[in-house]
């Protein structure tokens, strides 16, 4: 149950519609990706509610619990997903597309939330740009952006401390889903656009729509405080003084992104992707019930697995943390693989298994292996071949 301790925020940060609630995951891990050093530290590290809300008025879903002061964001923050080859490969896909929808050359980037920075090299490198990112979780160990001429990252959240900075692109990956204020935020980001007709401001989000329409539980944790349609996206842009140039989905419609250029006045509705209201209104009503039975039906299918021999997941980050709270309460999962050499050795937040390397499964190899993201199906497959594993594959 929510904590009476901490206000529940009832009036969307959008809009100012008051919330529905329609959905709650109690006692679940604060934070998804910050490296625990110990099976202790990670079983006794702190917990919070998630109480979803839903606003009629805008289609905003937010964490009505959601309290940031149990949330953190510093050097020990693990994020990157670049060490895959099929995100790299829509990493680049991604930015040069931008680029050259926008005729971004010899131009000045901004990002927001640029965490370790590969993407701010990537707009920098392909289109020979000047560069500045925010995020306090970057590491200049890691040596993305050494050798890129005029691009640097501050060490810090993107705020008001900033305002004097413009840029002709103003981007923010995977960053405004963690934004409570959410109305406030888009508003700064707008005021760091150059002011002339061809400046551009770029946004990420998980899909909330997906999220609602598949039951994706596994993308519904703590860290994410904000939730987006097309249409409630769109409306927060446009309420800026935002014209809408590109409103879709990416990465087989995980994510949700927007092209938006500058107006004279706050826009009306203009794309129909915008017109999802009435639709979100039915995936919210029947959301809890449908999510729960997704859940059960995990949980069978992880019990089944486990009497058969052992179980691994592979994917250590925010949807393996969820998958672990919501349906392995009995820690059937032994164990949890991850490319990212920098998780390795390190545990899973609040469920305590070990993170460790792809290569170790040759010693003791698994019977069956879940996989947090389908798009990686094929390219964890391949690796299982190499290792000449042949465990049963799931996939989310």
């Amino acid at each position: 149950m929510h904590d009476p301790g901490i206000p529940r925020r009832e009036i969307c940060p959008a809009c100012g519609t008051k919330a529905r609630p329609f959905f709650e995951l109690p006692s679940v891990p604060t934070n998804s990706c910050v490296l625990m050093e110990s099976e202790e530290e990670a079983l006794a590290y702190p917990r919070g509610d998630v109480v979803l809300g839903f606003c009629t008025g805008c289609g905003f879903v937010w964490n009505l619990a959601f309290d940031p002061r149990l949330t953190e964001y510093s050097g020990r923050y693990e994020e990157t997903q670049g060490f895959s080859p099929t995100f790299r490969e829509f990493h680049r896909k991604l930015a040069a597309e931008l680029l050259e929808r926008h005729g971004l050359r010899d131009k000045d980037i901004l990002e927001i939330g640029c965490g370790k920075g590969e993407f701010l090299a990537l707009l920098c490198e392909l289109g020979q740009n000047r560069g500045i990112g925010f995020d306090p979780s970057y590491d200049e160990q890691r040596e993305i952006l050494d050798g890129i001429d005029n691009v640097r990252v501050v060490r810090d959240f993107y705020s008001d401390a900033y305002a004097d900075l413009q840029a002709d692109l103003v981007c923010c990956k995977m960053t405004l889903e963690h934004i409570p204020d959410t109305g406030e935020f888009a508003r700064l980001a707008r005021r760091a656009m150059r002011p002339n007709p061809e400046s551009v401001l770029y946004f990420l989000v998980p899909n909330a729509k997906r999220i609602l329409n598949e039951c994706a539980f596994e993308d519904i944790y703590y860290e994410h405080c904000s939730y987006f349609t097309a249409g409630s996206l769109a409306r927060l842009f446009r309420s800026t003084g935002l014209r809408i140039h590109r409103l879709g989905t990416e990465y087989a419609g995980q994510y949700l992104a927007i092209e938006a250029g500058p107006a004279d006045q706050a826009t009306e509705l203009e794309l129909a992707e915008e017109c999802d209201l009435a639709e979100l209104q039915s995936l919210v009503a029947s959301f809890s019930r449908r999510c729960e039975a997704k859940i059960d039906s995990w949980r069978r299918r992880l019990r089944s697995a486990r009497s058969n021999g052992s179980v691994v997941l592979w994917g250590s980050g925010s949807k393996g943390v969820a998958f672990l709270g919501a349906v392995d309460r009995d820690r059937l999962v032994d164990r949890v693989v991850d490319i990212n050499p920098h998780k390795q050795g390190h545990y899973m937040p609040s469920s305590g298994q070990e993170i460790v390397a792809p290569a170790s499964l040759r010693d003791d190899p698994p019977d069956t292996v879940i996989v947090m993201n389908a798009i990686y199906e094929q390219e964890i497959a391949a690796e299982l071949a190499g290792m000449d594993i042949g465990a049963e594959v799931f996939s989310l």
